[in-house]
């Protein structure tokens, strides 16, 4: 895709706007729409969407608007933009843009996707965008019928790198699933594929080498125990030792950076749930199982809703990445509970089934997962580096067409492109009648 500049362009009159085509109109918006708050819409079963703040909340069975509307969010994700083009209610957390004249719903939706609505966000309880400020946004437009061809454009291209995102989404979950294999081999069936094999006794873990030991997870650790249940808000200090919670636990690590803190003095009073370094926790609330091992920054620290399974006679690495695996995972899953927030007992936990390997055999199996995870990962780094790319230059590119910046009047889809050969730009001589006739 090739773009150019306008031939001309003029001063808008207007700083935030700056410059636009010489023949587009520049105005506040507030001259072409009008604003409103949208209704306490219920959801309910039924066909019509319910948007809310931060897109569709659900469906109900009878619809407040007919489609064509644009909606930006008002309270909590506030500044959020969803176009609306069926019959659809919304939520009184967000609001509706309606058009009064001479501005075509799409253009103006992709107009509003391009502003930074972030300077005129309020945060009291909530962050809250009003419908008066969005009525003081400057916009700069041309006639109807190039809104439409922008919007065109803007269609096409966006649907384009939307395809080559969501290709990059499926690489980072085929690498996923490449990794949880990865593990989940080496830790039941070893590195050997000639080694002797005998039965496990265990149904959904089948064989596994024959000199290994078949144990439960409380003959592996020498103590295992729940981190600090009572009240564990009193210990939380502006300034001390990491205090970790679940939801600084993920397979990749502990985010003991952005953790709460506990005072050395608070942690050694729960010295039974005190953290040593190679320790390791396993989140037992909303992601139950999820395993990381204990890092130096944390020694000392303390922890709270988690599992702590103190480092013993074995790898702390091969133990956490057997704790993240398939087979540990259905056995979690065969004792979770909870609807909202799925979780475990430490009860069942402790009486899980290990397949363990001697020490030296266990070390080696942690060299050969983590060799193979870090290609893993820098292939799934790229992916992500490629998804913000994209995202920058899908962000530009709508900014780019709907303030002017590019001219996409000749513009024509690439299949319409290789059907005419050499599409025909429009001759000078036109496009000054065209400028002449604004």
């Amino acid at each position: 895709m090739s773009t150019r500049a306008y031939p001309e362009y003029k001063d808008s009159g207007d700083s935030a706007l700056g410059l636009i085509p010489a023949y587009w109109y520049s105005s506040k918006i507030k001259w072409y729409i009008d604003v409103f708050n949208g209704f306490d819409a219920k959801t309910e079963s039924g066909e019509i969407p319910v948007y809310g703040a931060n897109g569709v909340l659900g469906h109900a069975r009878s619809a407040t608007f007919i489609g064509n509307r644009v909606l930006i969010g008002r309270v909590g994700s506030a500044g959020t933009v969803n176009l609306a083009t069926s019959q659809f209610c919304v939520s009184d957390n967000a609001l509706v843009i309606e058009i009064q004249r001479s501005i075509d719903c799409r253009f103006l939706y992709y107009w509003a996707v391009s502003q930074d609505f972030s300077p005129d966000i309020t945060t009291t309880s909530q962050p809250l965008l009003t419908g008066a400020s969005v009525k003081n946004y400057s916009i700069g437009f041309p006639e109807p019928q190039e809104q439409e061809k922008i919007a065109d454009f803007i269609d096409h291209e966006t649907a384009r790198i939307d395809a080559l995102v969501a290709e990059q989404k499926r690489l980072i979950d085929l690498l996923k699933e490449k990794r949880q294999a990865v593990i989940s081999h080496a830790v039941t069936k070893g590195l050997d594929p000639n080694v002797p094999m005998k039965d496990s006794g265990v149904e959904w873990l089948g064989e596994v080498p024959a000199h290994w030991q078949i144990c439960r997870l409380k003959n592996v650790s020498p103590f295992i125990t729940v981190g600090i249940v009572v009240n564990p808000s009193n210990y939380i200090a502006d300034e001390g030792l990491p205090f970790i919670y679940g939801g600084d636990v993920s397979n990749r690590g502990i985010s003991h950076g952005s953790a709460r803190n506990i005072s050395l003095e608070d942690s050694e009073k729960n010295l039974k749930t005190q953290l040593r370094e190679g320790d390791l926790l396993t989140v037992r609330v909303g992601d139950p199982g999820v395993t990381a091992v204990v890092p130096k920054e944390c020694d000392g620290g303390n922890c709270a809703s988690v599992m702590l399974i103190r480092k013993g006679h074995y790898s702390s690495e091969w133990l956490c990445y057997l704790m993240n695996s398939r087979f540990v995972g259905h056995q979690v899953r065969l004792v979770q509970y909870g609807a909202a927030q799925k979780q475990f007992n430490i009860a069942d936990a402790i009486e899980f089934v290990i397949p363990k390997p001697p020490s030296a055999e266990q070390k080696a199996i942690v060299g050969n997962i983590s060799r193979q995870l870090r290609g893993l990962d820098e292939l799934e780094a790229q992916a992500l580096r490629s998804i913000y790319l994209l995202s920058e230059r899908r962000s530009a590119l709508i900014s780019a067409a709907v303030t002017g910046k590019i001219d996409v009047r000749d513009w024509q889809p690439a299949e319409k492109v290789a059907e005419n050969a050499t599409p025909l730009p429009m001759a000078a001589e036109e496009r000054a009648s065209y400028r002449t006739s604004q």
